[in-house]
């Protein structure tokens, strides 16, 4: 599969936030949204968002349900936001406010 520009920008920000134990959880989040983007490329501006939440899901469902820890509280993870749309970010869940753009997780 021939990856798309936005894939793949896509792809190098959610790899800065993902801890490199979990790095191959993004290849099948790779191959699927770019499935989709072939299907909807009007969508590109949404896939930076989808891409972390896909791969989010998959290190929750096997690995570790607290990541991305939430820097403030350190006992549960932050969710992207918005659902759908561009420059999406972390969110804390139990104050709503955000912690860092998707690609920019404090270290």
């Amino acid at each position: 599969m021939t990856t798309l520009p936005p894939l793949r920008a896509a792809a190098e920000l959610v790899r800065k936030d993902l801890p490199s134990r979990y790095e191959n959880l993004l290849a099948p989040a790779l191959e699927y949204r770019g499935w989709w983007l072939a299907q909807w490329p009007d969508g590109a501006e949404h896939v930076l968002g989808l891409l972390a939440q896909d791969v989010q899901e998959a290190v929750h469902a096997d690995h570790d349900p607290d990541w991305p820890l939430c820097p403030d509280h350190r006992d549960h993870a932050l969710f992207v936001k918005p659902d759908l749309g561009p420059d999406p970010f972390w969110v804390c869940h139990r104050t709503g406010l955000p912690v860092a753009s998707v690609g920019s997780l404090p270290v």
